[in-house]
């Protein structure tokens, strides 16, 4: 059965009394598996998922195009980076934060799980072996960006930099669902997945073409407008309509104590893409007021 029918369903990996468990939300609760009731606030929420890698998209939402070049230019194919496992992250847990940087941008992020091992599929095929959806937030280190050639290992790879969570969920066609990324209550990006650039199932498709995509791999599928910088004590939460809720909170950490390297960049290129240009946003994003 396609990933995309049938009923809601949810299981969530979690840390309860020093044990590692899957559970299912129960009321205002989660089932763990051994049969006992927990509360959400009993549990330490881990990524969903045990990924081999967590592939991601570059720009997929014409909003975020526009707001950075001030034109609507469909690239002609999607580009690709990756994240490594360090990067992972759970539901509820810090963001850190290094002193002296200060580009340090939410991405609300659809994220698929593979389910079966893909190779050379088409997109019509992509559905069958998709286990579920989760909600990511693809944080990211602007600071960094003049460093890594485009490659993004530290700009996005950076340990912690890839919540993802709270659960994976199947029975949901995400095709309709609504992406939207609240900071300190205030809605900041609201864009739908049927507004993406490439489809999740060409995106699958087109990086099984030359990568065995394995059981628990993670794909990122892209944000829309209006990423912006977050401070420390701010708090992110995603949302992917009938997928779920993710939230994380920033919190200071010291600066690497080694002097070497790249050091953190503040320019015209960095803040282009960290801080958009606001004044050619509309219409397509709309600045609101909510709460949570």
């Amino acid at each position: 059965m396609s990933v995309l029918a049938g009923e809601r369903r949810e299981r969530r990996l979690v840390l309860h009394g020093g044990a590692r468990q899957w559970a299912t939300p129960d009321g205002d609760g989660l089932r763990l598996d051994d049969g006992r009731r927990v509360s959400a606030d009993e549990v330490v929420h881990l990524p969903p998922c045990a990924p081999t890698k967590v592939l991601c998209v570059h720009t997929n939402y014409m909003s975020r195009i526009f707001e950075i070049n001030g034109v609507e230019d469909r690239p002609p194919a999607p580009t690709y980076f990756q994240k490594p496992l360090s990067a992972l992250n759970g539901h509820g847990a810090e963001l850190c934060l290094p002193e002296g940087y200060k580009f340090f941008n939410y991405e609300g992020e659809l994220a698929a799980i593979v389910g079966r091992p893909m190779r050379n599929v088409t997109p019509d095929e992509v559905w069958d072996n998709i286990a579920g959806f989760t909600v990511a937030n693809d944080v990211t280190i602007h600071d960094l960006r003049d460093a890594d050639m485009n490659s993004m290992l530290r700009v996005k790879g950076a340990d912690g930099l890839c919540p993802l969570g709270p659960g994976i969920v199947w029975g949901v066609d995400v095709r309709q669902s609504v992406l939207r990324t609240w900071l300190n209550g205030e809605l900041v990006q609201e864009g739908a997945i049927a507004e993406q650039i490439f489809g999740l199932s060409e995106l699958v498709a087109d990086l099984a073409r030359h990568i065995t995509l394995e059981p628990g791999d993670a794909i990122l599928t892209g944000t829309p407008a209006n990423s912006r910088p977050m401070k420390a004590g701010d708090v992110v939460e995603v949302e992917v309509s009938g997928v779920g809720r993710l939230r994380n909170t920033v919190v200071p950490a010291p600066a690497p104590r080694a002097k070497i390297g790249s050091q953190p960049q503040d320019n015209p290129g960095v803040r282009k893409i960290s801080l958009g240009n606001d004044e050619r946003l509309a219409p397509h994003i709309t600045r609101k007021k909510s709460k949570p």
